[in-house]
């Protein structure tokens, strides 16, 4: 089987090239390691709701020479168009950058309201935004997404143990003009899925690389983003690019675990910002 995690993409309509594992700011890392992702091909930098400084520090550093190959995602989940255009330019001036490649619109289970559409389209007929993308918890809602060519790009939960967007998402992915970009976020299942408390008796536990592999082997996504916790976490889920698609018996294997603990979890309620490991 062929390695294709190590190949760079475009992403859907949007066009942008990207690696295959994004990268989140959220729990840690520091600009020397985001760095060392970049040079290794990972271009995805999601600086989202918590803005720490390792990323940023580090897109600082790369931007003067590598803008064009830097693909910097700002998230906002402002319902207030003003707050959405201030939090945007406010993030752009302590990057130090003139626009963002990436506007991701957070948490929208139904249409944005048309004064936060009519924000980010501002901002991206200014040249302030690029591209477009959304985030949704309501997945027959994507079918909606995928038609409308304002969003270029989807983001949508999807590990082994919530395997939904298989049936409610992707299906509708090609169905009629260019497709946007797909990123999967949760890819551990907030940890659970690497947790042996949460495996079947005598099954190996799955580590953070694993469910990267499994995520990226699905061909309709383009992205799976990682948030690791140190340096050592961003080096360890780097593998999952050498190490390329799961073969059939190790997808078999991480379906039976991602069934066990979507069955074991399924009680528990979602917390949008529980986010470990994205």
């Amino acid at each position: 089987m062929k390695n294709t995690f190590t190949e760079q993409r475009p992403l859907g309509r949007s066009w942008l090239q990207v690696g295959r594992l994004g990268l989140g700011s959220s729990y840690g890392g520091s600009a020397a390691a985001y760095q060392e992702a970049f040079a290794r091909g990972c271009n995805y930098f999601y600086w989202g709701s918590m803005r720490r400084d390792g990323m940023g520090e580090a897109i600082r550093r790369l931007a003067p020479i590598n803008r064009e190959k830097l693909v910097v995602v700002l998230q906002s989940y402002s319902r207030v168009g003003t707050v959405l255009k201030m939090s945007v330019r406010s993030g752009l001036k302590k990057l130090k950058l003139d626009y963002t490649d990436v506007l991701l619109l957070g948490w929208h289970n139904s249409m944005p309201s048309p004064r936060i559409m009519d924000a980010a389209l501002q901002l991206r007929d200014a040249g302030i935004v690029k591209k477009i993308a959304v985030s949704c918890h309501n997945r027959p809602f994507f079918e909606t997404y995928i038609k409308d060519p304002r969003f270029d790009i989807i983001m949508t939960r999807y590990n082994a143990a919530h395997r939904g967007a298989e049936r409610e998402v992707f299906p509708y992915l090609d169905k009629g003009g260019a497709r946007p970009g797909v990123v999967s976020y949760t890819t551990t299942r907030w940890g659970f899925l690497v947790n042996p408390k949460y495996t079947p008796a005598g099954v190996r536990t799955p580590t953070a690389v694993d469910c990267y592999r499994f995520a990226l082997s699905n061909p309709n996504v383009d992205v799976a983003l990682s948030g690791p916790a140190s340096d050592e976490e961003l080096k360890e889920n780097l593998k999952a690019l050498e190490l390329g698609p799961l073969n059939e018996e190790e997808m078999k294997w991480m379906r039976a675990v991602g069934d066990h603990v979507h069955k074991m979890t399924a009680k528990r309620s979602f917390n949008p910002f529980m986010q470990r490991k994205q």
